[in-house]
């Protein structure tokens, strides 16, 4: 298991993590239209008459999801949790009072401002406590 980010590593971390994230965000748009343009091709398709289009689209439509996995695998090497395709959603494992968490920022957010208990999801996320120097 990766070390836990603090919110400052997070906020390192976040222009590399942002860039992945807006390229899944993007690709994942792309893959949906293509994969609803499949649909409509291949429902009017026969088995004795298969159309051009299809085998093309079906080509992108692999090709797009290679690449939304190699995206979700790069924020898995940075130890970064993908959740969520429309807001652009990743989870920062850490830990607060000794238990694990998640760090929890969403695309457009300028840093990482709010975390969460793991089973909360983003419907229990609390605005981050700074910490004052002793």
């Amino acid at each position: 298991m990766p070390k836990p980010y603090t919110p400052e590593l997070a906020n390192r971390s976040l222009p590399l993590v942002r860039r992945i994230v807006e390229d899944i965000v993007v690709q994942f748009a792309r893959w949906q239209a293509r994969v609803r343009e499949f649909e409509l091709v291949t429902a009017s398709n026969s088995v004795s008459d298969p159309s051009p289009r299809a085998a093309e689209l079906e080509r992108e439509v692999a090709g797009l999801a290679a690449e939304l996995e190699h995206f979700h695998a790069e924020l898995s090497a940075l130890g970064v949790v993908f959740k969520d395709y429309t807001l652009g959603l990743v989870d920062f494992p850490a830990e607060q009072d000794g238990r694990p968490v998640y760090l929890c920022w969403r695309l457009g957010e300028p840093t990482v401002e709010y975390w969460h208990e793991v089973d909360a999801g983003f419907a229990g996320r609390q605005r981050l406590i700074p910490r004052v120097a002793a």
